[in-house]
């Protein structure tokens, strides 16, 4: 796979990369042998890049990627993981945050630097590294918070943001940067300060393109990368706009539902299916250092890879422009 920069940094990362959550039980248990079998799949297939956190199944998805890493070279693979969430010991739980059967963790927000090292420490550990190659900032922002969101990004601004300066001076980390669902606390941070990457997610899709407003002017500015996540907007252009789709985790509006239904029509007119557009729309952009793809199934995985594989019609940016 084509190797990208992260910013300035000296990280790259394959085009496309393995995202995490599904093997943390996202909506559904999967097995050990699962996860690793889909793992496997994503390398067998080239990925080097694999995206985690410990909010995906309170720590089971890095402790199972953690573990499937744990023979390969280390300079040979990227691993980023998120900070904001710290896990400590609590009771088993059937449910949480929408991840079945979570490891027995308890949870809590904190954005300030001993909060972000804290987490990092504690991801490293279930990872089996001693180092991560990118650190985003995890669900920070009014999407996930709400009006408590002011408190929080006090911290960050205040001794969060330095302490990942400091840390990727130490070579702890490599580089950082942001993982959200929004577009504006993107640029209040770096107002704040310059980041090396932001894994965005749904906001740069062939749906919802809020991001080409003002974030990938400020991109471009600034040197930052992109990691595209999301890329179906939680399923609806996946399914395309079929009863139940999804759009943002909810049921899809009558609004968006005609956006996509005019989006499979051209998609149709091209003789190519909407995932497929969608994917190519994501991995084209020149902002984009990587896509993620994420899930436990490998017949899904190798669907989507085929996908990207596959060449699109000449005038594709046109027809979706």
């Amino acid at each position: 796979m084509k190797l990208n920069q992260i910013g300035k940094t000296e990280v790259k990362v394959t085009d496309v990369s393995f995202g995490c959550a599904s093997i943390g039980n996202l909506y559904r248990a999967v097995s050990d042998d699962e996860a690793k079998e889909v793992l496997q799949g994503a390398w067998d297939a080239g990925i080097r890049y694999f995206d985690t956190a410990p909010r995906y199944g309170r720590g089971l998805a890095e402790q199972r990627l953690g573990r499937f890493l744990s023979n390969k070279d280390r300079d040979g693979h990227v691993i980023s993981t998120k900070v904001g969430r710290i896990l400590s010991p609590g009771q088993p739980m059937a449910e949480a945050d929408g991840f079945v059967d979570p490891l027995p963790n308890n949870v809590r927000h904190d954005y300030s630097g001993d909060g972000l090292e804290a987490s990092l420490e504690h991801s490293l550990d279930l990872l089996k590294t001693t180092y991560c190659d990118i650190v985003f900032v995890h669900d920070i922002g009014t999407y996930t918070h709400g009006a408590d969101n002011a408190h929080h990004m006090e911290a960050f601004l205040q001794s969060g943001y330095e302490r990942l300066v400091r840390l990727k001076e130490k070579g702890r980390i490599r580089a950082f940067g942001l993982g959200v669902n929004e577009n504006e606390i993107c640029l209040d941070v770096m107002e704040h300060g310059p980041i090396d990457v932001i894994l965005l997610a749904g906001r740069l899709t062939l749906l919802d393109r809020s991001a080409e407003d003002a974030l990938c002017a400020k991109c471009r500015e600034q040197g930052t990368s992109l990691v595209l996540g999301g890329i179906f907007n939680s399923g609806i252009l996946a399914t395309g706009a079929v009863d139940g789709a999804t759009y943002d985790y909810e049921l899809a509006t009558p609004e968006i539902v005609a956006k996509v239904k005019e989006l499979e029509s051209k998609a149709r007119a091209l003789n190519i299916p909407l995932a497929t557009a969608a994917l190519h729309f994501a991995h084209r952009h020149p902002l984009a250092a990587s896509v993620i793809l994420g899930t436990a199934k490998t017949s899904s995985l190798r669907r989507n890879l085929a996908g990207l594989d596959s060449q699109v019609p000449e005038g594709f940016d046109q027809h979706f422009a």
